[in-house]
């Protein structure tokens, strides 16, 4: 079964740094195996108090994958720079 990771940025602290983040990150992510199934900027909260300015959906064959690349050495060396400078959340989402 596929496994999901899901970022949602509520708010960017320091473009210059959010934008080297991405720039070194996504490379990370499609070298572990995973995939963009989507990215928007166009979010409309359907209820709740709960309206992120952006939002991406990354397939992974497996939630195993997904987890290990998480937790890699390449990705853990850059997470420092998405957490000091955005205000976001990420999740994991498994399938069954």
């Amino acid at each position: 079964m596929p496994g999901y990771f899901m970022g949602m940025v509520h708010g960017i602290k320091d473009e210059a740094t959010f934008g080297a983040y991405h720039d070194v990150a996504v490379p990370i992510i499609e070298a572990a195996g995973g995939k963009m199934v989507w990215f928007s900027q166009d979010i409309q909260a359907a209820d709740g108090d709960w309206a992120p300015m952006a939002m991406v959906l990354f397939e992974f064959e497996s939630s195993e994958q997904a987890h290990k690349w998480y937790n890699s050495p390449e990705y853990q060396a850059v997470i420092g720079q998405r957490l000091s400078s955005t205000d976001s959340n990420t999740v994991f989402i498994n399938v069954e």
